[in-house]
């Protein structure tokens, strides 16, 4: 027996749609992922309608009947889209495919829904619901979709190594799928996508990087990272988080698995906040490990500078997947070369020139930096983790009792360059910027208070120092 939505249909896009293709003869099927998540229970703002025709003229028609005033059009791929409420909504003809080996970009040519649900990616992606008013809330599944969602399983409609050869990102967004839905994807795809994975090449890293972030997000991104290593995708854009794979014996000594480890301290973080690039953050603090790695007999290994170096390779990883290169990478930067500091607090005494230091450093990241370092804490020995978590205690309250104290967080020095130089006479010169240094590093080292008349007075003892004469007696 053939399965009815029509009691989820209820919203007037599908209303109107119906209204206005009845009376026009015409076919249009709700696909895809607005089926796909309705089935699931899940929420979704995206209607995509196939029709089998023009689906600009539709838009346009539902639109107006809808009062929508702005319908974009983009004829080169016969889609119209517009935003109705709170509703993204678009409209294509349906079509069918053909590829060339060396493009993504199909050949399309009008086809049937049963030519468009064969060229989708997934079965649970190719689920239609048909808005015609005599089969209106109709499910057809073709290939076993629903079954494919009760299973939890990520399938393609056609043979999977023809799938992912004719459109590689798929092998991304099976991935991606199979992260953000916790799905299992079939063992003839996860094959497939191994065999394909060099295929990801032609695929722009925009949209490599689109998936990439889907997986970052979701609840258990370690999931997605894991399936991305072993079919060999991320060997193709990511090599540097590659090499961080594996452990080295020496002497009987080994180091942790610096991918693994990576993915806890990414899944911890993704506990607690859903900020990009404070995951990023994750994702990139012990990057440089791999280059620091040292053995020494006594000591074991060691990764001396890895946050140093680390920081340094945020840049050209950003620039290399066009990621963003304004505050966003200078703040991943930022804390992979501070993730160390508390730590490092942690371990010593908690001194106030040390937290100043850091909060001076850290400024308003100071928060993000605690989460990431909390994250950090991936130990498999339960005493050592609660230890290092209640001394972070100590380190947070410490914070913010310096904080209020001294106000250091993104404080300049109370003494500019203009008040130097009118107290001397002088030009721009270097003993500007030597006063101006050793009136910071005093009020952070605690010698004097961030105040403006203590700070005078120190200039005058470093002036006097340099050989520098005030125009007036003080």
């Amino acid at each position: 027996m053939m399965k009815n939505y029509s009691e989820q249909l209820k919203h007037p896009v599908f209303k109107v749609t119906r209204d206005i293709i009845s009376a026009e003869k015409l076919e249009a099927y709700v696909i895809g992922g607005y089926v796909r998540d309705l089935l699931l229970e899940r929420p979704s703002k995206d209607i995509d309608i196939v029709v089998v025709g023009s689906g600009l003229a539709l838009a346009e028609k539902v639109a107006e009947r809808l009062r929508v005033k702005k319908v974009s059009t983009f004829k080169s791929f016969g889609t119209a889209h517009f935003r109705y409420k709170d509703l993204d909504v678009e409209f294509v003809g349906a079509r069918k495919e053909s590829y060339d080996r060396n493009s993504r970009k199909p050949i399309v040519e009008d086809g049937t829904l049963q030519d468009d649900q064969l060229r989708r990616d997934f079965t649970i992606n190719a689920l239609a619901l048909d808005l015609r008013a005599e089969a209106f809330g109709n499910l057809i599944d073709p290939f076993e979709g629903q079954v494919d969602l009760e299973k939890e399983v990520i399938r393609t409609p056609l043979e999977p190594g023809r799938t992912y050869s004719d459109d590689p990102l798929r092998m991304m967004r099976a991935i991606r799928f199979a992260t953000q839905l916790d799905f299992t994807i079939q063992k003839e795809s996860l094959v497939a996508i191994k065999e394909n994975a060099e295929r990801l090449k032609i695929v722009s890293v925009e949209r490599i990087m689109d998936e990439l972030h889907k997986i970052i997000l979701s609840k258990t991104p370690s999931r997605g990272f894991k399936l991305l290593y072993s079919t060999h995708l991320l060997h193709q854009f990511f090599p540097e988080m590659v090499r961080l794979k594996g452990v080295e014996v020496k002497n009987g000594k080994s180091h942790k698995d610096n991918f693994y480890h990576t993915l806890e301290v990414l899944d911890n973080i993704s506990e607690v906040t859903d900020d990009l690039w404070l995951r990023w953050s994750a994702i990139l603090h012990d990057i440089a490990k791999p280059q620091t790695k040292r053995f020494h007999p006594k000591s074991g290994w060691t990764f001396h500078g890895h946050e140093d170096l680390g920081a340094k390779y945020v840049p050209k990883i950003f620039r290399r997947l066009k990621l963003p290169l304004d505050q966003k990478m200078k703040y991943v930067k930022k804390l992979v070369r501070l993730h160390l500091r508390p730590i490092a607090l942690v371990k010593g005494n908690v001194t106030d020139s040390a937290v100043r230091r850091l909060l001076n450093e850290s400024g308003d990241d100071i928060d993000d930096l605690m989460k990431l370092c909390n994250a950090d804490i991936t130990s498999k020995n339960e005493f050592k983790v609660k230890k290092y978590r209640n001394n972070f205690k100590v380190v947070e309250q410490k914070l913010k009792e310096v904080e209020e104290k001294d106000h250091v967080r993104n404080f300049q020095p109370p003494i500019n360059g203009k008040v130097i130089m009118d107290t001397y006479a002088i030009g721009p010169c270097n003993e500007i910027g030597v006063i101006k240094q050793s009136i910071k590093e005093a009020i952070l080292d605690g010698n004097i208070p961030n105040e403006y008349n203590a700070a005078f007075q120190l200039m005058l003892e470093i002036g006097n120092k340099l050989g520098l004469k005030p125009q007036k007696n003080y």
